[in-house]
């Protein structure tokens, strides 16, 4: 008989499990120029993001005597020998009938020998705890569950130390009737069940999952491996791994838990352990929260990320860009090689081959329960995300490495990344967050994706990261629920989001207010003004659409390191950067449609290191409100990748030494050293002594270069070309739109301004 198979839409909460803490605050700034005087009224509102940055797995899971116990003796337990389609029994609380032994009372039963065709049955009435020691037994049940839980207060299963151990269902279940679909897994529980021992398991679902607990399940140790048509390993309320061993190849999840209806439960807790996952849909995935505490992961979702659909970048008007890809030149870094799968403008990798679709994932019966697939298509597409939370998903320590066809760690919520080293390979997103994207600390190598990280508000404390993507670096885009009242008099969000994985039944609990306000002008003859007639500061650099205004996302950078290297934008906000500190290198687009940097709202940098180079067609520095000082150079030509550019001040002091893995035509450079009103030489080509990390030298001795301009900064974003000072670029070069995608460009500029010394 065929399982029939119910499907519904799920209800996701976003109730926390622990208590949360608040972050993130952005004030207003006024902005005013040289040539103009600006004053601006309103209200300040707050951004607070609500976050669950210290859940631990030892929070959410409690282990009591009943799970850790491997002990047993022979004296104390009845014996269960099997034998073909027969079983001998010694002691009480068992019997073998037809070819199945049925335990009908608590206690602990020790089993041995091969049954080929049948089934354990615990079926305890007062709902005592029944303690199952494999003790080298094979278990098949042609028809049905091999080990079938029905009713118990809990139930244990014992690894005997030394020994393996099998169990294994048939392709086709026969039921009661046409009403019955359970059980459905080679293992299946309606109670809590608990694996612990030291011993080797072998399970292999033939005909749906592998192991299934209607309510707990928790792993404490042993060596698992899982074999099986749909889901691998699967518990309702919880799924509580604290150590062992486990090996899952699965058509459908790998590891799941499923309870949608207790915000408390459906939770996935992990302390440790060693994971190897093939899945053909998601790696591990959670209903609620996903905890892991450390372990070694290596998961592969839907065949890898070479088996990923191509990606569509949505061109300005609708439509794609042409081909649908970024450009194939991702560059060379100095320690490394472009992914050889990396898509290229004509739709292939850098080997020739087009890339394919998820031909060999098998979606799960109830693929329909992800969050992030549409409700209002015929067919769904399956989810192949590596760690996947319904709410929100905390890593605080191990070491991953992951080729998933979907997003490597998806949140429809949350994502905070305390600890853990990280090697990816996506054909998606890196990172993605619905909500909130917080990294403080960790390895992250991202080193193929669509998108590294995205998120509504994306927050870098500390860490190192380092993305390649065929598309945005990082990409802080998607909306945030307002809580004001005032909500609808603030700037217009925009609706139409970069997120390509939102989940559009979730409720957030992150929230964000904006400035609402007016703003008066006495001389708007060096003002810009977007299509509202709202002042846009002039430091970032022009351009975008008409009609269009920045949205309530951002990306706030506190520290630690982060370099990128992007065939889309580099570092892209549909709102606001803000930067106070740390070290970021961006590799950016070659194409000038895409820029290096790419924001709606404004670039606040108020401390730390940037180094962004790239195309010129839709550059953008930072903005005028920052309180450090940034350098735009653009090039009148393209300069060949590896060429470096050097810039020092008056008196010879290093500011910037730096080798840009792919070709281009602006630099920006931000850095406490740079002064207002410093003199500076920018020098091209050449040598340097020094070591380079990611392309950015330090110590050491530059020489050798060609000068391409002298000058004297006039202000805290001084934009530069070989003439001299100049004004920011308009951000409608060859190709370009501008740089925020949303603003147009107003008011009088003049070309060129400053003293100058241009390179003869």
């Amino acid at each position: 008989m065929k399982k029939k198979i119910i499907t519904g839409s799920k209800l996701w909460s976003i109730a926390m499990i622990t208590a949360m803490v608040t972050a993130c605050s952005a004030p207003a700034a006024t902005s005013s120029t040289a040539n103009a005087a600006t004053s601006t009224t309103g209200t300040t509102k707050t951004v607070s993001v609500s976050e669950q940055t210290s859940v631990k797995y030892a929070d959410l899971v409690t282990m009591d005597a009943d799970d850790t116990n491997v002990s047993w003796s022979a004296t104390d337990s009845t014996t269960i020998k099997l034998n073909g389609t027969t079983a001998s029994i010694t002691g009480s609380g068992a019997k073998a009938a037809n070819g199945s032994v049925t335990i009908s009372a608590a206690g602990t039963y020790v089993l041995s020998g091969k049954l080929t065709d049948g089934q354990i049955v615990v079926n305890v009435a007062d709902k005592g705890t029944v303690h199952l020691v494999l003790n080298g037994a094979t278990i098949n049940d042609n028809d049905s569950a091999a080990i079938y839980i029905q009713k118990a207060g809990k139930a244990i299963i014992t690894l005997e130390e030394g020994t393996e151990n099998a169990v294994s269902d048939g392709k086709t279940y026969v039921y009661a009737d046409a009403t019955t679909d359970e059980p459905d897994a080679a293992i299946f529980s309606k109670a809590d069940l608990t694996f612990n021992g030291t011993g080797k398991l072998t399970v292999t679902g033939n005909y749906n999952e592998g192991i299934t607990s209607k309510d707990d399940l928790k792993i404490v140790s042993g060596t698992i491996n899982v074999k099986s048509a749909d889901d691998g390993i699967k518990g309702k309320d919880m799924v509580a791994i604290q150590a062992g061993i486990i090996t899952i190849d699965s058509e459908g999840d790998g590891i799941k838990s499923t309870n949608d209806t207790d915000t408390t439960k459906g939770f996935v807790a992990i302390a440790g352990g060693t994971f190897n996952i093939q899945s053909g849909s998601d790696g591990i995935q959670a209903e609620t929260a996903l905890v892991t505490d450390g372990g070694t992961f290596n998961i592969v979702t839907g065949g890898g990320s070479a088996n990923a659909p191509e990606k569509v970048e949505e061109g300005p008007f609708g439509g794609g860009w042409g081909g649908g890809t970024p450009p194939a030149d991702m560059g060379t870094p100095p320690d490394g090689e472009p992914p050889a799968d990396m898509p290229s403008n004509n739709g292939t990798n850098a080997a020739g081959a087009v890339p394919s679709s998820s031909t060999n994932a098998k979606a799960p019966a109830d693929s329909n329960a992800d969050a992030d697939t549409s409700t209002t298509t015929e067919e769904e597409t399956t989810s192949a995300k590596a760690l996947k939370a319904g709410v929100d998903l905390t890593v605080n320590g191990g070491t991953y490495t992951i080729d998933s066809m979907d997003d490597s760690l998806h949140s429809n919520n949350n994502v905070i990344v305390n600890d853990g080293k990280f090697s990816i390979e996506s054909g998606d997103d890196g990172i993605h967050a619905d909500q909130a994207l917080t990294i403080n600390g960790g390895t992250i190598t991202i080193a193929k994706s669509y998108e590294g990280l995205e998120g509504a508000i994306i927050t870098l404390n500390d860490g190192d990261v380092d993305v390649t993507a065929s598309d945005d670096g990082v990409n802080a885009s998607g909306e945030i629920t307002a809580t004001d009242a005032d909500a609808d008099a603030a700037t217009t969000a925009d609706d139409s989001t970069k997120a390509a994985d939102t989940d559009t039944t979730a409720v957030s609990n992150t929230s964000v207010t904006e400035t609402t306000g007016t703003t008066s002008t006495t001389d708007q003859s060096n003002q810009s003004t977007d299509t509202n007639s709202n002042a846009r500061p002039q430091g970032g650099g022009p351009g975008g659409m008409p009609g269009e205004s920045a949205s309530n996302s951002e990306l706030h950078i506190n520290g630690g390191s982060l370099t990128v290297n992007a065939g889309g934008d580099g570092l892209d906000s549909n709102g606001s950067i803000y930067m106070t500190d740390g070290t970021v290198i961006v590799n950016g687009p070659t194409d000038n449609g895409n820029g290096p940097l790419d924001y709606d709202g404004t670039f606040e940098m108020s401390g730390g290191y940037l180094v962004a180079a790239g195309s010129s067609g839709m550059a953008q520095g930072t903005s005028d409100t920052s309180t450090q000082n940034t350098i735009v150079m653009t090039y009148p030509e393209t300069q060949k990748a590896g060429t470096l550019v050097h810039v020092q001040d008056s008196e010879g002091n290093n500011i910037l030494t730096f080798a840009p893995a792919k070709d281009y035509q602006s630099v920006v450079v931000s850095s406490p050293d740079l002064k207002k009103d410093g003199s500076y030489v920018i020098y091209s080509g050449g040598t340097s002594t020094g070591k380079a990390v990611d392309g950015l030298y330090t110590d050491g001795t530059y020489s050798g270069g060609t000068k391409v301009v002298a000058f004297q900064s006039t202000s805290n974003v001084t934009w530069v070309n070989e003439s001299g000072v100049t004004t920011a670029n308009t951000g409608m070069g060859p190709g370009g739109f501008g740089g925020g995608r949303n603003r147009t460009e107003s008011g009088t500029t003049t070309d060129t301004t400053g003293t100058t010394d241009a390179a003869k």
